[in-house]
């Protein structure tokens, strides 16, 4: 009779050692919180940093209330359009017409309350739900056209420029002797609680999509969407019609912007609005480094555009030429891209804790002997 083997222990909740590529040997990497807190919070902290730089380098100029309004109210409109550009990054898109489109709606709103007649409140709104169509056409474009979101909307935002040649005969739509409505240049001239008004809309335009994206299931249907397409597909959310949605509420947003832009230049310049389309991806794609490291956020979007506002106030003040500003936007934009892979990929394929690791299954029974024992179980 041949000598069953010794029987094995059985491991009962031994961690998986599977490493960050599936391969055996190599042990998960354990992030530790101060790691996490360095991923989320250093942009963040970094803001902090350089305003303390900026304040102890001028300390007549920069630490200042002036400085403080200057920021709040110059950056509101770059930081609604980061917040425009992010809505479709979330879901694997990118909706370069948003520049052309602030051009347009701005224009639009002149066009309305200063040639056509309209009162403001209706221009502002038939504005603001035209940036949702137009929204909505891109989306449409993108996701049954099966055309690449780069093209696609760099083809419309090019028609959109167009169309704002057309409107204003490459000329500045400039109100008559009587000006704009009082209240409507309130919109962006107004203060609250002491700060410019403009800062508050950002704020509760941000908690809106927080809330959207982070709370309710549209939200995470949108980054289920972005991050594997096939697999929303496999669990039967409708990724085309999702993708539209961003689109739309791109479209929206840039709508609101184009009405802050009307309130706050009191004319219409056609060719403006392309020189908010770098600062708004550099913000969205800077910000999906900070609080949220590795996917588009609404707060991430938010500290990504105070450190590039405080940034550029600080360079500014310092006497830099011209140049320095698309030089500053365009290395950050690189580094912005950089970061966000790589958190996208670390978040994807990386750390993974070991207490979340899955336990090895318990080995299965061993085949039986000839004579009819189990090997590996007592004699």
């Amino acid at each position: 009779m041949t000598p069953s083997p010794r029987p094995r222990p059985h491991r009962q909740g031994r961690p998986n050692r599977l490493g960050r590529r599936g391969r055996p040997g190599l042990p998960a990497r354990l992030p530790g919180p101060g790691g996490h807190l360095i991923g989320a919070y250093g942009l963040l902290a970094l803001t902090a940093l350089l305003f303390l730089i900026f304040s102890f380098t001028l300390p007549r100029t920069f630490p200042t209330r002036d400085t403080v309004d200057s920021i709040l109210s110059n950056q509101s409109i770059p930081a609604v359009l980061a917040l425009a550009a992010m809505v479709p990054i979330v879901t694997g898109a990118f909706d370069l017409s948003i520049g052309y489109g602030l051009g347009l709606a701005h224009v639009m709103v002149m066009q309305l309350v200063v040639n056509v007649g309209w009162p403001w409140p209706l221009a502002c709104l038939a504005v603001i739900g035209g940036g949702a169509v137009v929204g909505v056409l891109n989306g449409v474009i993108v996701e049954f056209g099966r055309i690449d979101s780069f093209i696609a909307t760099l083809g419309t935002g090019s028609m959109m420029y167009a169309v704002t040649g057309w409107i204003t005969g490459g000329a500045r739509i400039v109100p008559g002797p009587q000006g704009l409505p009082v209240a409507f240049t309130d919109i962006y001239d107004s203060r609250f609680l002491g700060l410019p008004v403009p800062a508050f809309y950002v704020l509760a335009l941000a908690v809106v999509l927080w809330l959207v994206l982070e709370r309710l299931p549209l939200g995470r249907y949108l980054y289920v969407v972005g991050s594997n397409p096939r697999a929303a597909d496999l669990v039967g959310i409708p990724t085309r019609r999702y993708s539209v949605y961003a689109f739309a509420a791109s479209g929206l947003i840039v709508g609101f912007a184009g009405v802050l832009l009307a309130a706050q230049q009191q004319i219409g310049n056609p060719s403006v609005g392309l020189d908010y389309l770098l600062p708004a991806f550099v913000g969205a794609l800077l910000g999906s480094t900070a609080i949220k490291p590795g996917r588009p956020n609404a707060m991430g979007t938010l500290v990504a555009v105070a450190v590039l506002a405080v940034g550029l106030t600080g360079i500014g003040q310092m006497g830099a030429d011209f140049w320095t500003v698309p030089l500053f936007y365009g290395g950050t934009l690189l580094i912005a891209v950089g970061l966000a892979g790589y958190s996208a990929r670390r978040l994807r394929t990386g750390t993974v804790a070991v207490r979340d690791s899955p336990a090895v299954p318990p080995e299965p029974p061993s085949a039986p002997t000839q004579d009819g024992g189990a090997a590996g179980a007592p004699p």
